[in-house]
């Protein structure tokens, strides 16, 4: 699944006109739509949705957690990846002048006035579209943002000692950070010398420091190498490449040599170093 860094740089890329499409869709004015799986809505259903939707101009784009989140003249478009979600832009017409056919598991695609497309590709079919007035009613109840320079030392200190949970799915739990997920979680918990089965009121002021500042450490690198491009959905980033412990079962630990070993925390793939990250 696409976690804040992959999410943060698919927003970039559509904003700004970078990386693989080179081409921003912000200004641009959906002209047409077309909806090749009705489930892919969440909201509201495919007539009402291509009723609105058309003639809206995107004014702007950004992210909160792992949703993208597009500001449209009057509504808000929201688009959750969940495990195989993708987005591409891309000309509406091919190189003979006729539309452009679809890809097999193409499921929206909304056409802009400048003759691109945005094509919302979802293998396992778990991602869903929103389009709202109100934006908060989908985004409330996430927690804050990571990277947020509003949430304090000791605000998430104050935070882990409200819960009586094991990290790895307290940091992974939408409502209380948004954002994080298995392959940044575990890079954090690993960099912050935390086992992921520890329990987060019984995590001293100290550790509770290092384990924010490794958050951040670790969603920050990988923004910056574009995410980690480990399957079909994630393009383009190379962090898979730096992963300190994630999917590297038995190679040795950055920190102190020690094979890392596999195991399963809330039915969910873990990787530690058996030396560094101790459950005391």
């Amino acid at each position: 699944m696409p976690e804040l860094p992959e999410v943060e740089t698919i927003a970039r890329v559509l904003r700004d006109g970078t990386g693989i499409y080179n081409t921003s869709i912000i200004g641009c004015q959906i002209t047409g739509v077309h909806v090749l799986w009705a489930r892919t809505l969440a909201t509201p259903k495919p007539k009402g949705f291509i009723k609105q939707v058309i003639g809206q101009t995107v004014q702007s784009l950004s992210r909160r957690g792992k949703f993208l989140v597009f500001s449209l003249t009057d509504y808000t478009l929201l688009i959750h990846l969940r495990m195989s979600g993708d987005l591409r832009v891309e000309s509406a017409q091919d190189e003979n002048g006729k539309s452009r056919p679809f890809e097999k598991h193409d499921r929206l695609a909304l056409e802009f006035n400048n003759g691109q497309r945005l094509v919302f590709n979802d293998m396992r079919k778990f991602g869903r579209a929103w389009l709202v007035k109100d934006s908060a009613k989908v985004l409330g109840g996430l927690g804050p943002e990571p990277l947020d320079k509003g949430l304090t030392h000791k605000i998430f200190f104050d935070m882990l000692h409200s819960r009586k949970r094991q990290l790895k799915p307290l940091l992974m739990d939408q409502r209380f950070l948004a954002g994080l997920g298995n392959i940044y979680t575990d890079e954090a918990l690993h960099l912050a010398w935390l086992h992921p089965l520890a329990l987060s009121h019984q995590v001293t002021r100290e550790a509770s420091g290092q384990l924010l500042d490794a958050i951040r450490c670790m969603l920050k690198e990988g923004i910056r190498r574009n995410g980690a491009s480990i399957d079909r959905v994630y393009r383009g980033g190379d962090f898979q490449n730096h992963f300190r412990v994630y999917g590297r079962a038995g190679s040795p630990c950055p920190n102190c040599g020690t094979p890392i070993d596999r195991l399963v925390v809330s039915q969910r793939g873990t990787h530690i170093c058996p030396q560094c990250q101790q459950l005391d």
